[in-house]
């Protein structure tokens, strides 16, 4: 994987542990030669994510709206910083960029960027990893959500199991990288269940 999307707040959440975490993922990448693509601001855990990852020797690419750009305060220090028109034109060169796709805590514009790659990838659009940085059970609630829509048979097995899901930013990209499960992961053993 040269180059991992990364989807995260403009805010830096609550709990220090969120700006550690986009900061570990940061350092990971960095160290594995992994060019991180994300979008394009330097306040909250955007801003977090692309210091930690040039500090550490990155290349780090972002891609922002025009309208976003003073808003998000977008990031002058980057590698490369892509001003386009729409949130559209955003999430397609983003993922265009990109050989997989990580989530770490977020909002609304987060969980929509996920979702939306997600579903590319279901409907067969793309073939790349997919992973969600659970820091401090953030995505707990979410998981759960999501074993319920497939018990109730909204949500197939097979398409819940391309979601890597952990809580360590290095295992979590040595396993999108060998796209194999952790049998201790308690979403793995839901999706066994399944």
């Amino acid at each position: 994987m040269h180059a991992i999307c990364v989807y995260c707040g403009s805010s830096r959440g609550t709990l220090p542990q969120h700006a550690d975490a986009a900061a570990g993922l940061a350092r990971a990448l960095a160290a594995r030669g992994t060019t991180l693509v994300y979008g394009g601001g330097r306040v909250g855990l955007m801003g977090v994510a692309a210091d930690a990852a040039l500090a550490a020797g990155a290349r780090v690419v972002g891609v922002i709206p025009r309208l976003l750009l003073e808003r998000e305060v977008g990031h002058d220090g980057l590698s490369e910083l892509h001003v386009v028109e729409t949130m559209h034109e955003r999430k397609r060169m983003m993922a265009d960029f990109a050989d997989g796709f990580v989530a770490l805590p977020g909002g609304l514009g987060t969980l929509e960027e996920l979702f939306e790659v997600w579903t590319w990838r279901q409907l067969g659009y793309h073939n790349k990893p997919l992973g969600l940085l659970n820091v401090e059970g953030y995505f707990d609630p979410l998981l759960d959500f999501l074993a319920q829509g497939h018990e109730q048979g909204f949500m197939r097995a097979d398409a819940l199991a391309t979601l890597v899901v952990d809580a360590d930013p290095q295992r979590l990209l040595a396993r999108m990288a060998a796209a194999q499960p952790v049998r201790d992961d308690p979403w793995w053993q839901m999706r066994q269940r399944i």
